[in-house]
């Protein structure tokens, strides 16, 4: 890409602009870096001054010229093409909608599937960015997305890896690709980010399955996966500020039998215990109904809590938790106080009408 530099006026593939008025310590790009998108850690002065272009009348034609750019032969127009759709879609919420209606979102996909993995990065994150828009995350799945994030999922750089998690985050909110994506494997690699990701990647992680485990076949991938291992872990260190998000994933995946027999054979129930008794009252409410759900019908598994010393903490959240919380540990009491009547005490629970 040859880009000419002239004061005071800016000349971008030809094209020459104007009363741009750029410093290098213009705050109006002091937030570059994107919190999603470390790999740029600041912009260029060129960069910068697309960008101010970009704002004004000339945007759509420099949008368009882009992405003609994305289809180049030469990677390394390619790549400056896709850093440039990326900054453009994470500043300015309105070029997400231009970028797209541009046509920028079939060549960016192609550059998910390209074996260089800094392209291969650029493309995940300027996807990502465009997924922002509500409006673009229908049109970015039908144009065939979702595969080429799970690899990138699989096989990525770190940085790919963690943004391909939040994109498919953001198609997962829509009801219908749960399932597509569930299907095209995205499961394991998110529990791998999980287990062996950094703090971001596992933050990322967690939330993308908690979004996609609202749909049981992907509950049943994320146990077979081995996700209750990383979860457990997770919250029994307090230190990993990720306890809470783990707990919520296993909230959401403790209705499956599968599940409950994990969160056991992994050494859950000493972990939701220590929850109940030190943990914030988020962690504390969210543990007791595990708990609870985990006790509901199993004799053996209200032996275990009763054994583990969960009544007295219970006990101490009846009488001082929140409204929610009282009525989730008085509820859970009943049952570990009657652990070999059989379900009679989980149907008084249901009969009571008690929200978890």
């Amino acid at each position: 890409m040859e880009t000419e530099v002239h004061q005071p006026n800016f000349t971008y593939l030809g094209r020459t602009f104007s009363g741009l008025n750029i410093t290098e310590s213009s705050s109006a790009f002091s937030d570059c870096n994107s919190d999603r998108s470390g790999e740029f850690p600041t912009a260029s002065s060129q960069s910068r001054r697309l960008l101010i272009a970009c704002a004004s009348e000339n945007s759509d034609e420099l949008i368009q010229q882009l992405v003609s750019d994305l289809e180049s032969n030469s990677i390394d127009v390619q790549k400056q093409a896709a850093m440039e759709l990326r900054l453009l879609a994470k500043n300015k919420s309105e070029n997400r909608l231009k970028i797209a209606r541009a046509g920028a979102i079939k060549p960016l996909i192609s550059l998910i599937s390209s074996t260089d993995l800094h392209l291969q990065e650029y493309g995940v994150t300027a996807i990502l960015n465009l997924s922002l828009c509500d409006e673009n995350k229908e049109l970015i799945a039908a144009s065939g997305a979702i595969k080429p994030l799970v690899r990138a999922l699989k096989i990525g750089n770190s940085t790919a890896k963690e943004n391909s998690a939040c994109a498919l985050l953001r198609l997962s909110q829509i009801e219908e690709n749960k399932i597509a994506i569930g299907r095209s494997g995205a499961i394991p690699p998110l529990v791998n980010l999980l287990e062996a990701g950094n703090f971001r990647g596992k933050k990322d992680a967690s939330t993308a399955l908690y979004s996609l485990c609202s749909v049981k076949e992907n509950k049943v991938r994320a146990v077979q996966a081995g996700v209750m291992k990383p979860l457990v872990e997770s919250m029994a260190d307090f230190s990993s500020n990720m306890v809470d998000k783990s707990a919520f994933v296993v909230s959401v995946l403790i209705s499956l039998t599968e599940a409950r027999a994990a969160v056991v054979e992994e050494g859950g129930i000493p972990v939701l215990v220590e929850i109940v008794e030190v943990g914030t009252h988020r962690q504390k409410e969210i543990a007791v109904a595990i708990l609870w759900q985990l006790c509901e019908d199993s004799v053996t598994y209200r032996t275990m809590v009763a054994r583990e010393g969960a009544i007295p903490p219970l006990v101490a959240l009846s009488q001082s938790g929140t409204s929610r919380a009282k009525q989730k540990a008085e509820t859970l009491i009943a049952l570990l106080r009657q652990p070999r009547s059989g379900n009679a005490a989980a149907a008084a629970a249901r009969a009571s009408d008690v929200s978890f």
